[in-house]
């Protein structure tokens, strides 16, 4: 059995998307997002917990999520983990962790909306190409 390597995030742009093309011209959008949890501890005061999370966006939805979102704006996030290395200038090794958007979504209401934005799409699905679709295999027929 394979595994699975799943994430859903709702949180705020800590930044507008910073964009840029590969060699190959494919737009890459890099995302900052803040999630924060909040609770009350045992002693009755409230906590909060802010995570920040390194997202990037690929291909026409990139296109889109630098169009459309700026700092502050909420959004759900799908898509999955992956952990990179590469030897910066002092050839050190670095490691990142980010997570690979397959799906974007912009939330709120109308009223946080700029006006610039109020034609934006709602929904920002993944392009079609980068990242396969699992149906049409053999077993699609099997009802369960």
């Amino acid at each position: 059995m394979s595994g699975v390597n799943k994430v859903i995030l709702v949180g705020n742009l800590g930044a507008n998307p910073e964009l840029r093309h590969t060699q190959g011209g494919q737009t890459v959008a890099n995302l900052r997002l803040a999630t924060t949890e909040r609770w009350t501890d045992r002693s009755g005061q409230k906590q909060e917990a802010t995570e920040w999370h390194r997202v990037v966006v690929w291909g026409k939805q990139a296109e889109i999520v630098g169009q459309y979102l700026t700092k502050g704006r909420q959004v759900y996030i799908e898509g999955r983990i992956r952990t990179r290395s590469w030897q910066d200038q002092q050839g050190q090794k670095r490691f990142t962790t980010e997570i690979v958007a397959q799906n974007v979504q912009m939330l709120g209401g109308r009223g946080e909306r700029s006006a610039d934005d109020s034609s934006a799409p709602a929904t920002v699905p993944a392009d079609e190409g980068m990242d396969a679709d699992f149906g049409g295999g053999p077993d699609d027929d099997i009802p369960f």
